[in-house]
């Protein structure tokens, strides 16, 4: 493998905004992939693939490196020649490697490899939280999972196509992509690709979406001419499934504290042809309390600790404290509980989160039936998904029923 110092400088350059500037992984990488317009599908690739497992294995690059944060950029290129010595990679004759030791780093790495938080690069923190909460078994092969980069899972957009069609579609543009047993609306793309710039999807025939996330909106049991409301909507990945399951009939509240996520909302729902969302900001109670026992189906998408999507946001397990939990804990008690007023007597609602831990999950759905704004709910059904089983994101979502 021939390496190009510009690409390699990019990465180092990334990685310093990510570790010491505190920056979110995809935003950096988005940065830099545009410092150099010449750069082709195969460097952009290198760039985004080595910085993403540089984040994903931290701890273990800075271990077998001897680095500390906040890290120089001659400590950066350090864990980048340990990178590439695993790798297989021949080193460069540049002024920024120092002479490598490579049998030290392979004797290291597999000295480290025996240890689960080094092996699979998580803060002790983490590690003993969740083998506390899902057991050793579990949580071990869990967190190998939550290491593998995601596929890129498309959900077909019902209002303007057919999965098949959408196949055609992008079969047409060079990109394969393969149908998901058990998801109704789901491709899964056979090798990785920029959907962003196909014709597909500038004609709103799709939206990136991991196969998990579309059980939600599924599992909400909605039909068309109902009155739906999704209290946490952000950028509305589910408010559009919500839409197309509804086939644009009825009303649809999407609702969020964060205005200009809805702005990218309304921008998508134009796209996908979804006519029936109406956003509202949060910018006070009045904005929730007015829909109180008024709504057909409720959604709470619940803000979480995301230790679920992983894989995705491989950064957030470096950036996230231990007092986080306490505070999303607490934040999602409160929300399930005002948000639950919203549905209507013989109404449904769900709760979800991209969360494993039960603390965030089934204990907080236990400890809403129990209080007063639960009592006249009956939990109808669960699911707890794990990454290490289905392939896909790790969720919870369940099902409750207003009483009549």
């Amino acid at each position: 493998m021939k390496l190009h110092r510009n690409l390699v400088f990019a990465v180092i350059d990334a990685l310093n905004l990510i570790f010491n500037e505190n920056e979110y992984a995809d935003k950096v990488v988005q940065k830099v992939l545009r410092y150099d317009k010449r750069w082709g599908a195969r460097d952009r690739g290198f760039i985004a693939e080595t910085t993403y497992e540089m984040v994903r294995y931290k701890r273990l690059y800075t271990e077998i490196a001897e680095v500390k944060a906040p890290f120089s950029r001659p400590d950066l290129f350090r864990m980048w020649a340990v990178w590439a010595v695993l790798k297989g990679i021949s080193l460069p004759d540049w002024k920024q490697i120092e002479p490598t030791p490579e049998r030290r780093i392979k004797g290291k790495f597999d000295e480290l490899s025996q240890i689960r938080k080094y092996r699979e690069a998580v803060p002790d923190w983490i590690d003993e939280l969740c083998v506390k909460a899902l057991g050793e078994k579990l949580w071990t092969e869990e967190l190998a999972k939550l290491n593998v980069p995601a596929d890129v899972i498309l959900r077909t957009n019902t209002l303007r196509t057919t999965k098949e069609e959408l196949r055609k579609a992008l079969l047409d543009e060079n990109i394969v992509a393969e149908p998901i047993k058990g998801h109704p609306s789901a491709l899964k793309l056979v090798e990785r690709a920029n959907v962003f710039v196909t014709q597909a999807f500038k004609n709103g025939m799709f939206e990136v979406q991991d196969a998990s996330s579309q059980l939600v909106a599924e599992f909400l049991d909605v039909e068309p001419g109902q009155r739906v409301v999704d209290t946490c909507a952000g950028a509305g990945g589910k408010s559009l499934h919500l839409a197309a399951l509804m086939e644009n009939k009825g009303q649809l509240i999407s609702m969020d504290i964060y205005g200009s996520k809805l702005k990218e909302l309304k921008r998508r729902a134009r796209r996908n042809g979804a006519h029936n969302i109406e956003v509202r900001e949060i910018d006070s109670t009045k904005v929730y309390k007015k829909l109180y026992g008024s709504a057909d189906r409720v959604l709470i998408d619940a803000p979480c600790t995301g230790l679920g999507v992983l894989r995705r946001n491989p950064d957030s397990k470096w950036k996230m404290q231990p007092e986080f939990l306490d505070k999303i804990v607490k934040t999602q008690h409160e929300i399930i509980r005002n948000y639950s007023k919203i549905v209507k007597p013989g109404g449904k609602m769900v709760y979800a989160t991209c969360s494993i831990l039960p603390q965030e999950n089934s204990h907080q759905v236990q400890s809403f039936l129990k209080s007063e704004e639960g009592k006249d709910f009956t939990l109808v059904k669960d699911k707890k998904i794990y990454a290490s089983k289905s392939g896909f994101d790790g969720f919870y979502m369940a099902l409750l029923e207003k009483s009549i």
